[in-house]
């Protein structure tokens, strides 16, 4: 199991969650604006803690994760990006790694989302390339229709949209890509 590698790109610097990163996390997923197209309702503390807690769990038990993202030669916490393996309630299974990504406000509009996914696709290329994790030779977005911003991103980094689901009441789009 792994903590994760430590991935770089012009801008950013994708490492592993910390404990030291969670004010910054709660606070970004409290933020009404990232939370509109993820139910609406700001996340409390308990719940941004049990998503850092899944953030980390996710490496330890998948091999895979979400990294935290910072500026390069800022160790401050602007995001999340990476990979998961959600235990939905009425979605089935998508047989791969689901990619995720969200920002705080002040760090959107400016391509550092697409950045930061095209950074950990080129990681989960590398494993799908050499066989170290063959789970990768595809991976699932899971989007909301209205949310114009990760649909944007989706498209800047090769998904395809291939279905729908219900989920929490609401329709998402599936995302597809096949690494490459």
């Amino acid at each position: 199991m792994t903590d994760g590698p430590i991935l770089t790109s012009e801008r950013l610097v994708l490492r592993r969650p910390r404990l030291d990163d969670f004010e910054r996390l709660a606070a970004m997923w409290a933020h009404p604006v990232v939370v509109t197209h993820f139910g609406g309702k700001p996340f409390n503390r308990e719940d941004s803690w049990n998503r850092l807690l899944r953030y980390v769990g996710h490496w330890q038990l998948m091999g895979h994760g979400i990294w935290t993202v910072t500026r390069a030669g800022e160790d401050v916490h602007i995001g999340d990006v990476g990979f998961l393996h959600g235990e939905r309630t009425g979605v089935p299974p998508f047989g791969c790694p689901e990619a995720a990504w969200s920002f705080h406000p002040e760090a959107q509009g400016q391509g550092l989302a697409s950045e930061a996914v095209a950074c950990a696709l080129a990681w989960a290329d590398e494993q799908a390339r050499t066989g170290a994790d063959p789970r990768f030779a595809r991976t699932v977005a899971m989007i909301h229709p209205a949310n114009a911003a990760s649909i944007a991103v989706a498209r800047r980094c090769g998904f395809g949209i291939f279905g729908e689901a219900a989920y929490k009441g609401e329709t998402l789009g599936l995302w597809e890509r096949v690494s490459g």
